[in-house]
């Protein structure tokens, strides 16, 4: 950052710098989770000296403190992945079902968005469709912060509901299911080569709430990728270029996630591995009735509070995944091969 050219490149100079954040925010940690074992250790030691049991409850207190703090430390620095630090684009949409699993999709998309705010994340609703009585039928989310991607990657899979559903007359008791796909947001660096002529490029009137110029005027753009046939949309900005810009951002990040699977695929068949990506096969289930339960399959993880994780209650499930995914890079765990349908 010292070098008299350092200012000469905006774009990388900003990436250096977000870097350099990145890293500062680490060591600040650390040196912060020094000072408070310093400060537990001298506590220890004058209530050991002097038989002092405040002191030694004033010590306890400190040491759970400083646990959960550790615990959140090592947490972060598991996200050593590529793309971890990077921004979230996170889609959902509903199952098979209607208005249930319309409402079930909107149900997790406040549930997103609370724990991303919680989290101090910035989330910014890049599409959304309304379900035709209820919920919606699909919705698209940047979630901004240093390690979103890392933490909300965690969420990719179909979730399950079962509840008594309000939209049942008899009252009866209905599963329901709704998926999500989480993919980050690709830096400019990254090459991925997208031709003019490959792109079907549609404008729109927005649907959404966004005041008066977004709704009355062709603000949206639908932008399909011919050989692939993917579809991307926004319409969360004012103008058809701020649109347009941010649909060939998300255009290049589900190209790259495309390619990347291929990839993997590949891999997968070269050595034998069968993976099951059929729909239903849920990695967490959410029960309101006839118990009050969520359980992770891929992990096991379980709590029994289940408004609370629909609140935003996210972390715990968070933190058992990417603990579950570094044993099995260890070689400590093995993936999951049966979804529980006992819950």
């Amino acid at each position: 950052m010292a070098a008299p050219s350092f200012w000469d490149d905006q774009g990388a100079a900003q990436k250096v710098i977000s870097e350099m954040n990145s890293l500062r925010g680490v060591v600040e940690k650390y040196q912060k989770l020094s000072s408070a074992q310093e400060d537990l250790d001298v506590t220890l030691e004058l209530a050991s000296e002097e038989g002092d049991m405040d002191l030694f409850a004033e010590a306890d207190t400190q040491a759970q403190e400083q646990s959960k703090n550790l615990d959140e430390f090592e947490l972060e620095l598991m996200l050593a992945g590529p793309y971890d630090k990077n921004n979230a684009i996170l889609e959902l949409h509903p199952g098979a079902g209607g208005t249930e699993s319309q409402d079930w999709a909107l149900i997790l998309l406040r549930m997103y968005q609370r724990w991303a705010e919680d989290r101090g994340f910035k989330v910014e609703m890049v599409d959304y469709l309304p379900g035709d009585e209820a919920g919606l039928k699909s919705a698209t989310l940047m979630i901004k912060g240093h390690n979103a991607y890392g933490y909300t990657k965690a969420e990719k899979g179909v979730h399950r509901l079962v509840r008594i559903s309000p939209f049942d007359a008899s009252g009866r008791r209905h599963t329901s299911f709704a998926s999500v796909d989480v993919i980050p947001e690709i830096d400019d660096d990254i090459d991925i080569d997208i031709r003019p002529d490959d792109l079907k490029i549609d404008v729109y009137r927005s649907s959404g709430a966004g005041g008066q110029h977004v709704n009355t005027t062709d603000s949206a753009v639908r932008i399909t990728h011919l050989p692939t046939n993917t579809v991307v949309t926004c319409q969360s900005e004012r103008s058809q270029i701020q649109n347009r810009a941010v649909a060939m951002n998300l255009l290049k990040a589900r190209l790259y996630e495309r390619k990347r699977q291929e990839q993997e695929a590949h891999m997968a068949e070269l050595r034998g591995e069968q993976k099951d990506i059929a729909w239903g096969s849920q990695i967490r289930s959410y029960v309101f009735h006839p118990y009050s339960m969520v359980k992770d399959h891929r992990t096991g993880f379980e709590v029994g509070n289940v408004q609370a994780v629909v609140d935003g209650m996210l972390d715990p499930f968070i933190d058992a995944y990417l603990r579950w995914q570094l044993a099995i890079q260890q070689g400590k765990a093995v993936p999951t091969e049966s979804t529980d349908m006992d819950v």
